[in-house]
């Protein structure tokens, strides 16, 4: 199919720079892919007939180490602080 209409999973590797180009990368289009994205994500693991506590658990642990990442500067000094 056409270069444009293909994921990101689907284009060879001396195709990237042509996909990346075709890519729209307006705040609108940002907004697409990202409701895109979570809606796959949404249909895949969280809305499913047998589901089990897979997807809110993968959401939980992203978030967790989204937030130790955010304040890994802050938890390393606080490590070497001495308490006297």
């Amino acid at each position: 199919g056409p270069l444009l209409e293909r994921r990101l999973m689907d284009v060879r590797l001396g195709e990237l720079p042509l996909w990346l180009v075709t890519c729209d990368f307006s705040p609108q289009g940002l907004l697409g892919g990202v409701q895109k994205a979570w809606s796959s994500y949404y249909n895949k693991y969280i809305n499913v007939k047998r589901g089990g506590p897979a997807g809110i658990s993968m959401l939980l642990a992203g978030y967790c180490l989204l937030s130790y990442g955010w304040s890994y500067q802050h938890i390393k000094r606080h490590r070497w602080r001495k308490y006297h």
